[in-house]
């Protein structure tokens, strides 16, 4: 296979402090790096813990831009000091009372390429997410890296169809999807949703779980990070459940063009019949 893209995720357990977390986090990526990996997606708001389990205005201190910010400026030093495109979700602060969930990608080089901003944003028992993050207002950017066309969507925004198929209209063949989402919530489709959106949309999906319990109350991360092919097979298994991990696979791409071929679900599209989608 030469058409092969070594791929990374890392979850891992709130350490307690920003700095610790970022620096766990970095010291994950360099392992991943050191196994050849060439892309690395963090887990949803990794350098924080999730915060939104509660509504509580001290945690927009905690919010960086993008770019400028220490997070991100750490992270195109470790980019191009690895050779890696890194994927980065934080918590942005585009000035005062602009605020967004937001994920970062940097190129291998060190360059950055650009950023995706949650869509969906729930308001639920736990997931107070409205209190602290604007709906995102970049659409679907699909970025072109070392290792190819790849997109970012963030957690919830996992339970809604357009979005996946909007990234594969642009062209992505790696989508990542960061998450914070506890094992009594969810966990029944974490291994159905985004399998499903992989085949739906032929293009690889890497789930990114965090994992552990956090300071926070209702806090109980499963983990359990995959990568699905365009088959919408798990490949190679899943992550642990309970503890930290590096999952690391190979991304076969040549598998996306036998896929279409074979399942050739973008030719039969009918936009033409779905306009009272975008209206209702």
């Amino acid at each position: 296979m030469d058409n092969v893209v070594r791929a990374a995720l890392v979850q891992s357990e709130w350490t307690g402090d920003r700095e610790s977390m970022v620096d766990k986090n970095v010291g994950y990526a360099r392992e991943a790096a050191a196994k050849g990996a060439q892309v690395l997606c963090f887990q949803e708001i990794f350098n924080a813990p999730y915060f939104c389990t509660d509504q509580d205005n001290e945690h927009f201190a905690s919010a960086e831009a993008i770019p400028g910010g220490p997070t991100v400026s750490t992270m195109m030093e470790l980019a191009a000091q690895t050779g890696m495109v890194i994927v980065v979700p934080i918590f942005e602060r585009e000035d005062t009372g602009h605020y967004y969930n937001t994920a970062a990608v940097i190129d291998a080089d060190g360059t950055y390429l650009g950023k995706y901003r949650k869509t969906h944003i729930p308001q639920v028992e736990g997931f107070w997410e409205k209190f602290y993050f604007r709906p995102g207002n970049l659409g679907y950017p699909v970025f072109d890296t070392a290792v190819g066309r790849i997109g970012v969507y963030i957690c919830y925004d996992r339970h809604f169809p357009e979005g996946w198929r909007e990234l594969g209209l642009a062209g992505a063949k790696i989508v990542f999807n960061p998450s914070a989402t506890t094992r009594g919530h969810s966990k029944y489709l974490w291994e159905l949703e985004q399998p499903a959106a992989a085949v739906a949309n032929e293009y690889f999906v890497g789930a990114i779980n965090r994992v552990g319990r956090e300071d926070l109350e209702d806090t109980d991360y499963y983990g359990s990070s995959y990568f699905a092919n365009p088959r919408g097979q798990i490949i190679e298994g899943t992550a642990s459940d309970t503890s930290d991990e590096v999952v690391i696979r190979d991304l076969d791409m040549d598998l996306i063009e036998e896929v279409r071929h074979h399942w050739a679900f973008y030719r039969d599209r009918r936009p033409e019949v779905y306009q009272s989608i975008a209206k209702t």
